[in-house]
């Protein structure tokens, strides 16, 4: 009877919510939650910051290509966008018409190779602007392979002093054992919850930076025929 009473009163000292199960987890596992929970809300902020960077970026590519396709000439919007600052097609536009201002200062235009220079900055432009799109996907990556294997590094040292306890009190009723093992799996499950997302959103989120790269591309090989029509006439 009196072993029965201190089995009830050993369940009854444990607080299996997901505060309580945090509080008397061991300092190493606690260490591991943080920094795993530390991770999800890191992994959040990225994804809310992309989905809106790309959803910006969608709408300023669609303005541009209106007002590229309306009939403007491209002196006047030139002039329009080289005072302020740039992103996507609107980048690629200026930097290619600088270079083309530039190859056409002074007395003697330096036509010679100008279309492999506009191309080549053009170039430059799109990494760079990939680059700005890509940029923090990489931690989605790592959050999403690293998490769960270091959850599963705090369940393992979780149930590991789990069992130093039951051999130190010689007691294997499931009352006893299960919050012990509750505490160590609670480790495995943050890291999923931070991992799970993270994978999800980054696989989202590298295609749609691939499509918005594929569609700027696809205006640089537009507008670099243009150029090459206009560089034909004049040599």
């Amino acid at each position: 009877m009196n072993e029965i009473a201190q089995t009830t009163m050993a369940a009854q000292a444990h607080d299996v919510s997901f505060f309580g199960l945090f509080m008397q987890a061991h300092f190493v596992v606690k260490l591991v939650m943080v920094g795993l929970l530390a991770a999800s809300v890191w992994t959040w902020a990225i994804i809310v910051d992309k989905a809106l960077l790309y959803a910006r970026t969608k709408r300023q590519m669609t303005r541009f290509e209106t007002v590229f396709w309306s009939g403007q000439s491209l002196e006047e919007l030139y002039k329009t966008l080289s005072n302020r600052a740039n992103h996507s097609m609107a980048a690629l536009f200026v930097a290619a018409m600088r270079e083309w201002k530039r190859s056409h200062e002074g007395s003697r235009p330096a036509l010679h190779s100008l279309q492999q220079r506009i191309d080549r900055v053009m170039d430059v432009t799109i990494q760079r602007e990939s680059e700005r799109l890509e940029s923090q996907l990489l931690v989605l990556a790592t959050v999403g392979t690293a998490a769960p294997f270091i959850g599963l590094f705090g369940t393992v040292w979780g149930i590991m002093t789990a069992f130093q306890a039951i051999a130190q009190s010689e007691n294997t009723s499931l009352a006893v054992v299960a919050p012990g093992i509750a505490e160590a799996l609670f480790a495995t499950a943050i890291g999923l919850v931070a991992a799970i997302p993270a994978v999800i959103a980054y696989n989202k989120l590298q295609t749609d930076a691939g499509k918005l790269t594929s569609r700027m591309e696809g205006f640089a090989d537009e507008f670099s025929a243009i150029l090459s029509r206009q560089i034909d006439e004049r040599m």
